[in-house]
């Protein structure tokens, strides 16, 4: 009986428990002109994006100055569109696939708004 409570003890003993490593946060992206807009409604168009953040300067394919992207995250950050709380900061590189080298390359000069959507 001895041995049964002490197999019981153990299975359900707090010290046994270690938590999930945490993981790594990574560091804040470097000031651009190129934000990255999260938490946003299905509903949200990119001509309704593009307007709410030209508020804050004038977008082209991202800001035209680092001054008006600061600005742009400080004035919607937190903030509601189209009923939803959405999230701006500086946008990151993406990582290379695995297994491939990134090779630089310039922006497309496209008419698409400069805003990922997640």
């Amino acid at each position: 009986m001895a041995a049964l409570r002490s197999g019981f003890r153990r299975l359900f003993s707090i010290s046994a428990f270690s938590p999930p490593p945490r993981a790594a946060v990574p560091p804040p992206a470097e000031p651009s002109t190129n934000l990255f807009v999260s938490g946003l409604s299905k509903r949200t168009t990119s001509e309704g994006l593009r307007e709410a953040f030209s508020k804050f300067g004038q977008v082209v394919y991202g800001y035209a100055t680092l001054e008006e992207a600061a600005q742009g995250i400080k004035g919607m950050d937190g903030k509601f569109l189209d009923g939803w709380v959405i999230f701006a900061e500086y946008a990151r590189p993406r990582p290379p696939p695995s297994g491939q080298a990134r090779t630089p390359t310039a922006p497309p000069q496209t008419s698409e708004p400069p805003f990922n959507h997640q």
